[in-house]
């Protein structure tokens, strides 16, 4: 049951919802795998059940209804409208932002926010410039706002490209959201900035690492589950890793109370080949699992 009582904590969930699209066809997008007629058969039904399942995913990630979700791998305004106004999440009162990126498939990212906890003055879409032979990307969602806690918070969600075509070959790709997400921060120096997202990297990583130099800590790089299972958010060919990461700026740092993974049970399957538990996602290849939840695991903060 969530507590009646606001916390002293500002609790902040980052999800990758593993594609998480409604079922219409969008004319400008290449999303066509995502509709009745489409490769996954992908209907109303499972569409209303990808949404609780989603929701019931948030709601577990704390004792109180986070403050703040950032959402990656999400199509478009409608599903986000679904999400807080029409599934298990309709009574919770998140209100959201999101981007419109040029991404071929029309994926985008959001950030769900409770008024009461987190106001926005104002926000806006950072587009990356694709570089030579790298197809438009997610832009990155900015919003500067207040809490009650922590005066002004300025926050950026990000889903850079992923290791498709190899790790080695798509790494400048993932570099350039680097680049992009500091020369936005520049005006930004001493000021309390949050920075997440699925960055498709791990915390050894160019990128990662470049983002280190550029004066944030990646918080989370060590983060394990809180049911005790999970020792990333992602798991590849049995072992896990992290690709989701949240980074701060220094002044942060003091008040960070914790960061852990969403392990909870009914978010893990057993891992059929390699023995273990993995995440419960919704697709293995083409082949749906209506008891699915992401291949992602959320990755929670708090902060004093």
């Amino acid at each position: 049951m969530l507590s009646l009582f606001l916390s002293v904590f500002l609790t902040f969930v980052e999800l990758n919802c593993e594609n998480l699209f409604d079922c219409r066809h969008d004319s400008l997008k290449q999303d066509t795998e995502f509709t009745p007629e489409g490769g996954r058969h992908w209907t109303r039904t499972k569409y209303w059940t990808k949404l609780n399942h989603i929701g019931q995913e948030i709601l577990s990630c704390s004792d109180d209804l986070p403050d703040i979700v950032a959402l990656c791998e999400v199509e478009n305004d409608t599903v986000i409208h679904d999400l807080t106004r029409r599934s298990l999440l309709r009574n919770a009162g998140y209100e959201y932002l999101m981007t419109e990126s040029p991404d071929v498939r029309g994926i985008d990212v959001a950030l769900l926010y409770q008024p009461m906890r987190f106001l926005p003055l104002c926000y806006d879409y950072i587009e990356v410039e694709p570089l030579k032979d790298m197809r438009p990307t997610r832009d990155i969602l900015y919003v500067k706002g207040v809490t009650q806690k922590l005066d002004t918070l300025h926050l950026f969600v990000v889903h850079a490209p992923s290791r498709y075509g190899g790790e080695k070959a798509s790494r400048p790709y993932r570099m350039q959201v680097a680049k992009t997400l500091i020369k936005a921060m520049e005006p930004l120096r001493g000021s309390n900035v949050i920075v997440t997202g699925d960055f498709n990297d791990y915390a050894d990583s160019e990128a990662m690492k470049y983002l280190e130099r550029c004066g944030l800590t990646n918080i989370s790089h060590n983060a394990k589950g809180c049911h005790g299972t999970a020792k990333g958010t992602y798991r590849y060919n049995g072992e896990w890793h992290s690709l989701d990461h949240f980074l701060l700026s220094a002044p942060l740092l003091p008040r960070l109370k914790d960061v852990y993974i969403n392990d909870a049970p009914f978010l893990l399957e057993e891992e059929p080949v390699y023995g273990g538990r993995r995440p419960r996602r919704s697709f293995t290849g083409f082949r749906y699992n209506k008891n699915g939840f992401s291949d992602h695991l959320p990755l929670v903060i708090r902060l004093l």
